[in-house]
């Protein structure tokens, strides 16, 4: 074993391969399924890198076709999903009383794309604080209302599960096939729902950086750059996003059309949220006309922030190359945002890490669209969303076929690990960029 050295990249890799097969195995028992259920193990396999990629697309009802041992079981798995198989792992030899060796300490560093190897156990600790305080906080704010609807046992578990899965940004929930369209007008299930969507996907880094700059009491300005990126890239879609979908739907009766104005405002406002990979809707999406169902796929390829529990390609990525883009349009030669200049290997980073999501949509579109019998644009939709890790679907995952639910499982599976792995390695090879070979220049006609 000593001989056998695996990068990073691949360790992460086939761990988040080895979590969905256990779970595939695990899901696969008769005794995970409810009385007179029967999982076939595509759909047992499927459930568990939903659950693994925190995605949720489900291919059987999760409220009725699976029984106690088995809602638990995807609950466990969600949360392995959502932490990370690496930072799980490393808490549990802590807990053991082990020590992080350098090899550890430089997995954590790789998989959330740290500066230092210093505090790595730490890093692990505050990651599982901060998750497990935002998710009991949130089941709290789901008591109120789930408890008095269901009693306090189911009421509870209710509340543990959909906190988990919004944090996680799984968006799986035991509430039934609805999702929780029926609270489209409930204050609290939106605003609890959205808070904890957003909390997760804005990354845990940007929470210690928010909680340094307050603890100090120092301004905006203190904010590191990845914090402001984040902060003001996550602000614009949620709230351009918010506006045109209330104006995109205003008048549908299928959407929004049929609401009360206030229900309009927070329906529009979590249809904007939910597809930075949440997956939980309150809307029907095959309800949204194409121009929603668009602006819908482009934020679910955007994803959330790095470092967090969201997928996609990360919201950082898109803000960095709407900046080089503007920076070329106004003649300047360095990428710039907030007054500080961009590094040149983060700008390669992304436009690598957006080209191979680019690929990796068509091809896998295409892929889909050969099994199917629907329109593109569900074939698509669906394979954004499994790319993305968002979990929403124009009704097309129910009539899957068995080539079809292998596509989505290896776009799900490809989502989670791809921004990790592929950042890691572009980054790492960035980092050795100065020992290339320089060679001559020569023009080349653009445009």
């Amino acid at each position: 074993m000593k001989d056998l050295k695996l990068s990073a990249a691949q360790i992460i890799a086939l761990g988040f391969a080895g979590a969905i097969l256990l779970g595939g195995i695990l899901l696969w028992l008769p005794v995970c399924a409810a009385p007179g259920e029967q999982t076939d193990f595509i759909d047992a396999l499927f459930t568990s890198a939903t659950s693994v990629c925190v995605t949720g697309l489900v291919t059987v009802s999760t409220a009725s076709h699976w029984s106690a041992l088995g809602k638990g079981a995807i609950l466990l798995l969600i949360q392995l999903g959502g932490l990370g198989v690496i930072a799980v792992f490393m808490f549990i030899v802590m807990l053991a009383g082990g020590h992080i060796g350098l090899k550890g300490r430089r997995l954590i560093q790789q998989t959330y794309n740290l500066d230092t190897l210093s505090g790595m156990a730490g890093v692990v600790r505050k990651i599982m604080a901060c998750t497990l305080g935002a998710e009991a906080l949130g089941a709290i704010c789901y008591a109120f209302a789930f408890v008095p609807e269901f009693g306090w046992a189911k009421g509870l578990w209710q509340s543990v599960f959909t906190s988990v899965s919004a944090f996680c940004n799984a968006g799986i929930d035991v509430l039934g096939d609805d999702s929780l369209a029926p609270y489209v007008g409930n204050p609290l299930i939106n605003v609890t729902t959205i808070a904890l969507i957003v909390s997760g996907g804005l990354g845990f880094l940007v929470w210690w950086d928010l909680y340094r700059v307050a603890k100090n009491r120092l301004g905006w300005r203190k904010l590191k750059l990845h914090s402001k990126l984040a902060i003001a890239s996550t602000a614009a879609l949620i709230l351009g996003g918010a506006v045109l979908f209330f104006l995109f739907e205003y008048g549908n009766p299928d959407t929004l059309g049929k609401l009360p104005f206030g229900s309009k405002c927070l329906a529009a406002l979590f249809q904007s949220v939910t597809p930075r990979t949440a997956g939980f809707f309150t809307v029907d999406q095959s309800g949204f006309r194409d121009a929603s169902a668009a602006l819908t796929m482009i934020l679910m390829f955007t994803g959330g922030s790095p470092m967090g529990t969201a997928g996609g390609i990360k919201t950082t990525t898109v803000a960095l190359l709407i900046l080089t883009v503007a920076a070329y349009l106004k003649g300047k030669s360095d990428t710039e945002a907030f007054h500080r200049r961009v590094r040149e290997q983060d700008i390669r980073t992304a436009i690598a890490v957006a080209a191979l999501g680019v690929a990796a949509l068509l091809a896998s579109g295409m892929a889909l669209s050969l099994t199917m019998d629907a329109p593109f644009i569900d074939v698509l939709f669906e394979t954004m969303s499994a790319l993305g890790t968002a979990g929403l679907s124009r009704g097309l995952t129910g009539d899957l076929t068995l080539t079809g639910k292998i596509i989505i499982i290896l776009n799900m599976y490809l989502g989670r690990i791809g921004p990790i792995t592929l950042a890691t390695a572009i980054v790492m090879r960035a980092k050795n960029a100065g020992r290339n070979v320089h060679l001559a220049e020569e023009n080349i006609l653009i445009g």
